[in-house]
């Protein structure tokens, strides 16, 4: 009876040491009923994302609330140039306020990949992965777990770190190579946010973050070049062309998997624009794009480019698009 007692005892403590507040499982129910008790919160932090050996820098403002509304900023510290992803009962854009331009998507962002700045996407990916790894550190902890990027098979895996009060206070995503590749750091967290009742709408944040002029371009001065091609196949063409108010480009690239690149100038709009894509929200080179089955567009430095090919895949697409440096490789 003495023994039956004493097994009943230590598996009992074992039990209970498995599930305290500082066990891999504890840390997790924690701060997933944190987050689910919210009703609203607000994120500020920085990204870092490494493209070809470039990197970038983007100021990060994340807003959600409940009912599936979300406003995520992302400024680029280089140039300032700010885009607005959007998501309302309306549906979800991409905006461009310093050209009066937003993108209308048919999309599930934010829930179609990973994602380092939205809690939900956050949490999600630590409860899927089984397999996650679990560490204690001096300042709280960190799980190791699979990434989830559609349109980029080579990241794979991320490092979430949460400190000692439950926030989550850095993200790490890395390569097949264990490089790491992107890196969101949180400055605040705030999970008791209100916001007004038209804070996300579009019309509103159109007009508030439209803070930066942009001068009309009407030249291209320098055409750019994407860094990588497909095997067996080169550049075959180009045709400069004139607009109303501004220049074309169109680059001819014939071979083994031909595609055809457009650059050209854009300027604001006089009044705000609303341009329904189909596709899903990616990040392509230095901006957020437009990226569908044989199509990939963005709009960066007052220049839109937009490649296509039907013997492309996304991925293939992908990877010329975010070669192509924004500083002038030839002409």
């Amino acid at each position: 009876m003495k023994k039956l007692v004493y097994a009943l005892c230590i598996g009992l403590l074992f039990f209970s040491a498995g599930c305290t507040k500082d066990s891999d499982s504890g840390v997790l129910k924690s701060l997933e009923s944190k987050v689910n008790k919210a009703k609203a919160y607000h994120i500020t932090g920085v990204l870092e994302i490494i493209s070809n050996e470039e990197k970038y820098l983007y100021d990060v403002d994340v807003s959600h609330e409940q009912e599936e509304k979300f406003r995520v900023s992302l400024k680029n510290q280089t140039n300032n140039h700010e885009q607005v992803i959007l998501k309302n009962s309306d549906g979800v854009y991409v905006l461009t306020p310093s050209l009066n331009k937003s993108f209308k998507f048919q999309s599930e962002w934010p829930y179609n990949n990973s994602q380092t700045y939205l809690l939900q996407n956050l949490i999600s990916d630590l409860k899927a992965d089984k397999k996650r790894k679990f560490t204690k550190n001096k300042d709280g902890y960190m799980y190791t777990v699979a990434a989830s990027y559609s349109n980029n098979k080579e990241l794979v895996k991320q490092n979430i770190y949460v400190d000692k009060k439950l926030t989550i206070t850095k993200v790490e995503v890395m390569n097949k190579k264990g490089q790491v590749k992107m890196t969101m750091k949180m400055k605040t967290t705030d999970l008791k946010s209100n916001y007004d009742k038209n804070y996300f709408a579009l019309k509103d944040n159109m007009t508030v973050s439209a803070s930066t002029d942009v001068k009309p371009t009407s030249k291209i001065e320098d055409i750019v070049y994407p860094m990588y091609l497909p095997s067996e196949t080169k550049l075959e063409n180009q045709e400069r062309i004139k607009k109303t108010d501004g220049e074309r480009v169109i680059l001819t690239f014939t071979g083994k998997k031909p595609f055809t690149i457009v650059e050209e100038t854009v300027n604001a709009e006089k009044g705000n624009t609303i341009i329904p894509v189909s596709g899903e929200i990616e990040r392509v080179s230095d901006v957020v794009g437009n990226v569908s089955s044989n199509a990939v567009s963005w709009i960066s430095n007052n220049m839109e480019y937009y490649i296509t090919s039907s013997a492309l895949n996304k991925t293939e697409l992908l990877e010329i698009a975010n070669s192509i440096s924004v500083l002038p490789v030839g002409k």
